[in-house]
């Protein structure tokens, strides 16, 4: 697939935050403490699902410490309603256990930091990077590697290798927005199996798009020769 220019690169970071102006994260929080727990929740899980069981966990464990003293079980019954919350209530006890002894329960921001923490993985730790401390870091999740592969904005075939390749290509003082912007439009509108080319904000430059038109204006010109 052939990939956009930066200068068009671009272009579709303008077209889609004029889409999405309110795009940002989801999982609602007031420190970097909960941002970092909420994150490890939401693997597998929607945002939604993990927004709607953090009043309760924060109310009575709003700290690394209190969390890592937590009884595992209330921990459990705290999360039932979120996707495998039995692992999840092990691993943000862990979690929390390395966060006081290791940081004094404060959140480092410093990646190499983060990753070293129990269950915090490269786009976790660029999460909370960005949406935590300000930086410019663009995580990719299921939708921002589909999204960003489906348009051109990149052609690679693993997680990785789209994140660099978009640190690349795309402004370095524009990657977090590009991170919620290409979210945001993966969950509105370039869906996985029904995505909704004829509304599209990006279809002007889209290779997704591009192809199909390409191979009917083809078909038309062989119909009339």
């Amino acid at each position: 697939m052939k990939t956009l220019s930066k200068k068009n690169c671009a272009a579709v970071l303008d077209l889609l935050l004029a889409a999405y102006p309110e795009a940002g994260c989801a999982l609602v929080h007031e420190n970097s403490f909960e941002l970092l727990v909420k994150v490890v929740l939401s693997a597998r899980t929607t945002d939604k699902s993990v927004n709607a069981v953090s009043p309760e966990l924060f109310a009575r464990y709003p700290e690394a410490e209190a969390l890592a003293a937590a009884d595992e079980e209330d921990l459990q019954r705290i999360l039932r309603r979120i996707g495998m919350y039995r692992t999840k209530a092990k691993n943000i006890k862990t979690l929390a256990a390395q966060l006081a002894s290791v940081h004094g329960g404060v959140v480092p921001d410093d990646y190499d930091a983060l990753i070293a923490l129990p269950g915090v993985g490269r786009k976790t730790a660029n999460v909370v990077l960005a949406v935590g401390f300000g930086r410019q870091r663009i995580p990719v999740d299921t939708h921002v590697f589909r999204v960003a592969n489906r348009i051109g904005l990149c052609d690679e075939k693993d997680v990785l290798q789209t994140e660099l390749a978009l640190m690349r290509r795309l402004p370095a003082d524009r990657l977090t927005e590009a991170h919620h912007s290409l979210i945001f439009h993966g969950r509105r509108c370039c869906d996985a199996r029904r995505p909704s080319c004829e509304i599209c904000p990006t279809r002007g430059y889209c290779a997704y798009t591009a192809a199909p038109m390409r191979a009917a204006s083809e078909q038309r010109r062989k119909t009339h020769e």
